[in-house]
């Protein structure tokens, strides 16, 4: 079974949700052979995430049924699930029953087993092929495809990961390892479960035997902090946009006992909130770990080792256990040196097959062989230590001239840190959408002599708020759609 459920203390509580539902490692393990008579082998289902034990033991339950899970937003709405559908044309899909009402009206059926406060629905009768059309007969799964995550960039165009199940096992053992998660921890659910950060926070724990705390209150609810104190939760996991809100909310003014570890991933931390987090670490004797990753490498990739937190500011750390990078040139040759901005790749156990955008996808095998190529542009210090330094699409071209709107970005934060500032654009125009009105206001030429460029062609646009994903991750495409 994944992550050794079997072998696992069967009493030993592995989900607690903050209703007061329990599900023991026993049940856990249990809980496919319940599943069994409800769903085949190589179909394709749909897991409607939210934070509570039945998500997690849909999950389990389909893996271990070699039935191919796709992680979704359950708070979904109805026209990105549609597209989703009419996309992958799942057998099954697994939903809250508290969504029982809107699912089965879309479906037009009822559930056909439930347990843990979810339900299955069927879209195919198992016993009639004459239902499925010609596409879906002779579409039959890789056999090594496990499992499929959206990408962070599918609001509205749904592309997916796929993942096989040593991807999935090696990366919660890496991360379990530089963590040193044993049976003792209690990890508070503070993400989302379909995000691949999220996820891994579970899979890493299951692993280990440990306690999952599952809870759907946001951590900027009262209801949240109640529950990490009561069930003393020992670590947290958020965003760089979740931190940002965690100062506003003063949490770093005083200790939580409990907590013995913080991490972060999911984008750059600025260096002065990763100097005041680690700061506040050092004096109530916790750990933060800065961490990075993509969906495309099931999870992590690097941490930064807690006890280099405020030697090392700015940095994404070293590979994990098992993997490597190196930085190459724009021929694809690796760069030796120090200090020599290139594309980041990275190798590994946990890199993805690749992509589908069909379901005719969901049949072709690895294409990348263990080898990533992240897209991001970095440069590695002589200890051997790595930093983010853009990212190779983040660039456009102002009047023949390259320029980097991660750059831009980094200088008006540096201007105006108390403000949100996130750069787009096309060639000859940039656009900087701020929710301070002041910046929005500001004069092209003012912009520009900000940014150090003797270029026009740049304009402030307010915004009441960033648009963000679930995850709390920036969604371009929202936020740009008038360009």
């Amino acid at each position: 079974m994944i992550f050794s459920l079997e072998k696992k203390n069967p009493d030993r509580t592995a989900l607690l949700s903050d209703t007061g539902l329990v599900v023991t490692y026993g049940e856990l393990c249990r809980f496919p052979e319940e599943m069994k008579c409800y769903v085949k082998e190589r179909k394709l289902a749909f897991c409607l995430c939210e934070n509570s034990p039945g998500a997690v033991a849909g999950y389990i339950g389909f893996i271990e049924n070699k039935t191919v899970p796709l992680m979704l937003d359950a708070e979904s709405g109805e026209i990105q699930l549609k597209s989703f559908l009419n996309t992958y044309r799942p057998d099954y899909i697994w939903a809250p029953l508290s969504k029982e009402q809107e699912i089965t009206a879309l479906l037009m059926s009822a559930p056909v087993f439930n347990a843990c406060e979810y339900g299955l629905w069927k879209l195919n009768d198992d016993d009639c092929d004459s239902k499925e059309n010609d596409e879906d007969k002779t579409c039959k799964l890789h056999p090594d495809l496990t499992l499929l995550l959206a990408t962070s960039g599918s609001t509205g165009s749904p592309k997916l990961v796929k993942l096989t199940k040593k991807n999935v096992e090696s990366n919660a053992e890496a991360i379990r390892e530089y963590l040193h998660i044993d049976e003792n921890e209690r990890p508070i659910t503070s993400l989302p479960l379909q995000y691949t950060y999220g996820l891994s926070i579970v899979n890493s724990h299951l692993l280990a035997s440990a306690k999952i705390l599952m809870t759907k209150s946001s951590y900027v609810q009262s209801g949240f902090w109640e529950f990490l104190e009561k069930e003393k939760a020992t670590s947290f996991g958020g965003v760089p946009y979740t931190y940002q809100i965690l100062k506003k909310m003063r949490i770093f003014r005083k200790d939580i006992p409990s907590i013995r570890y913080l991490t972060q991933a999911g984008g750059k931390l600025s260096k002065e909130l990763q100097e005041e987090i680690g700061l506040w670490a050092e004096k109530f004797g916790k750990k933060f770990y800065v961490m990075y990753g993509q969906t495309e490498a099931t999870a992590r990739m690097a941490y930064l080792p807690a006890e280099k937190c405020l030697e090392k500011l700015g940095s994404m750390g070293i590979a994990i256990p098992g993997g490597r990078f190196y930085i190459a040139d724009e021929k694809g040759s690796e760069i030796n040196g120090a200090d020599t901005a290139g594309e980041l790749i990275y190798e590994g156990p946990n890199v993805f097959m690749g992509y589908a955008q069909t379901k005719t996808d969901l049949q072709t095998g690895d294409e990348n062989n263990g080898r990533l190529l992240t897209g991001d542009l970095a440069k590695r210090d002589e200890d051997g230590f790595y930093y983010i330094v853009g990212r190779k699409k983040r660039f456009i071209k102002m009047y023949g001239i390259r320029v980097s709107l991660d750059q831009c970005e980094n200088i008006l934060k540096e201007i105006y840190p108390e403000a949100e500032i996130i750069c787009g654009g096309t060639d000859d125009n940039i656009r900087i959408y701020t929710t301070d009105k002041e910046i929005s206001l500001s004069s092209p030429e003012k912009l520009a002599d900000i940014l150090k460029m003797s270029l026009k062609g740049f304009s402030g646009v307010y915004v009441e708020k960033i648009p963000r994903n679930s995850a709390g991750k920036i969604m371009y495409k929202e936020l740009m759609k008038d360009m």
